[in-house]
């Protein structure tokens, strides 16, 4: 058996030992039918050949489809895009950098584009712009005729609706807000009327840039003349309010005179010694008024001094007495007097009367009041006593005049003095009245006063 051994153990050595030496050393003996390994850039750098290719194509033919982009060369490399040659103006050069930069594949955009700067060349698109233009508004002369035509229409119907003052005059309580109420249908017609146009030719957004100008404007001035409409509202106000009537004597702050008119911008008043004097609406409006004539029956009161050592209640008395018998003095409300001060060297009696403003002047009555009064109280040793301390020197002679005398010539008031309302101012403000210098009188006799 040992010759049939032997040749099958080498059979079986020749058959296992190439597996088993190949996988323990692969390094030592490599696969003869394994294919030589090949660097990577090889074919990323024939791609990126072909896309700076089909980015350049893209943009030419972007580039063929415009006119004014047609004469620009189109350079990629590496996703650099370089534009060169000459375009007719600013906007294509930004336009072909704009349009090139928003390709997928382009890293940056080398925008080496001039401007085309030939006289024909730049001359030739402005002329036939301007006659594109002439020739449009040309084409559009019917249409703009329809819209002024509209527009002038509606403006009119609101004038002739403004115009009819009879029916406004009706509405508004008085002259001024009448006026307002028209000048506000005029104004309401008349923009509507330009908006009507701006529609009819289709030109909506450049309304809506005038009025935003306008508005704009409008806040402006209405900063620059805020004192005119504070104003103006004063006027309003006051010609709805009615606060006094013309002929009234009425104290305006410090300002004191009889009411001539209320215009649309300030009252007008004649002062006591004939002085013509306007207020502005607004310091009016604002203002602390003093009616002096709304009320007929007015008040006059005067001090008098008395020596510390007089009897005040005697002295009252024949103060009173006097008040009582003058015939400008009211018997209702009664006359009346009171100590209002005993400190110092004097005592002081306020005296106070009506009067009725209709038949009697109010400073004509206090005047002769007083000189009665003063009168009779002399009389009746009342003298009126200086202020401050006095030195007085007395005789013992029989024929030494008393203090309680009379002064000689002293003349006593006269119960029915001439004390009749003083006509002169009156007669000037109804001149004033009449002649209407300063414009339309807004002051109502047929309304209520406030």
């Amino acid at each position: 058996m040992r010759p049939v051994i032997r040749p099958l153990l080498a059979l079986l050595l020749v058959s296992v030992a190439p597996p088993l030496l190949a996988q323990s050393s692969p390094s030592v003996l490599p696969s003869a039918s394994a294919p030589p390994a090949q660097p990577s850039g090889e074919i990323a750098t024939d791609e990126a050949v072909n896309d700076d290719a089909k980015v350049a194509q893209r943009i030419r033919t972007i580039f063929a489809e415009i006119p004014a982009l047609q004469p620009v060369t189109v350079r990629v490399s590496a996703g650099v895009v370089t534009l060169t040659g000459t375009v007719a103006d600013q906007a294509a050069i930004d336009q072909a950098a704009s349009i090139a930069g928003r390709l997928s594949g382009v890293v940056t955009v080398q925008n080496r584009l001039d401007r085309n700067l030939q006289v024909e060349r730049n001359l030739s698109p402005a002329v036939s712009g301007v006659t594109d233009r002439i020739v449009g508004l040309w084409r559009a002369l019917p249409l703009i005729g329809v819209a002024l035509l509209v527009a002038v229409m509606v403006g009119f119907a609101g004038y002739a609706l403004a115009g009819r003052k009879r029916l406004w005059a009706r509405v508004a309580p008085n002259p001024f807000l009448a006026e307002l109420i028209e000048t506000a249908i005029r104004f309401v017609f008349v923009v509507g009327g330009i908006v009507l146009a701006l529609e009819i030719l289709g030109a909506t957004a450049l309304l809506g840039a005038v009025l935003g100008g306008a508005g704009v404007i409008g806040i402006a001035l209405g900063f620059a003349v805020r004192d005119s409409i504070d104003n103006y509202v004063s006027s309003l106000m006051l010609s709805v309010r009615q606060p006094f009537r013309a002929n009234d004597s009425v104290r305006i702050d410090n300002h004191e005179g009889t009411v001539v008119r209320l215009t649309s911008r300030a009252t007008i008043l004649i002062t006591g010694d004939g002085n013509h004097l306007r207020i502005p609406n607004s310091t009016v409006f604002k203002a602390v008024i003093l009616n002096f004539t709304a009320n007929p029956q007015r008040k006059f009161t005067f001090d008098y001094p008395l020596a510390q050592d007089a009897d005040p209640c005697h002295a009252r008395g024949v103060g009173l007495d006097v008040l009582r018998k003058l015939d400008f003095v009211l018997a209702k409300p009664e006359p009346g007097a009171e100590l209002v001060d005993i400190a110092g060297a004097t005592q002081v009696l306020r005296f106070g009367a009506w009067v009725d403003q209709q038949h009697s002047d109010f400073g004509k009555a206090r005047t002769n009041a007083m000189e009665a009064v003063r009168h009779a109280l002399r009389e009746g040793g009342f003298p009126a006593a200086l202020p401050g301390s006095r030195v007085r020197l007395e005789r013992k002679d029989e024929d030494a005049r008393s203090p309680a005398a009379p002064a000689p010539g002293a003349a006593s008031v006269s119960a029915s003095a001439d004390v009749a309302p003083e006509s002169h101012i009156t007669q000037m403000a109804e001149r004033e009245r009449a002649g209407k210098k300063d414009g339309q009188d807004l002051l109502d006799t047929s309304r209520p006063v406030e």
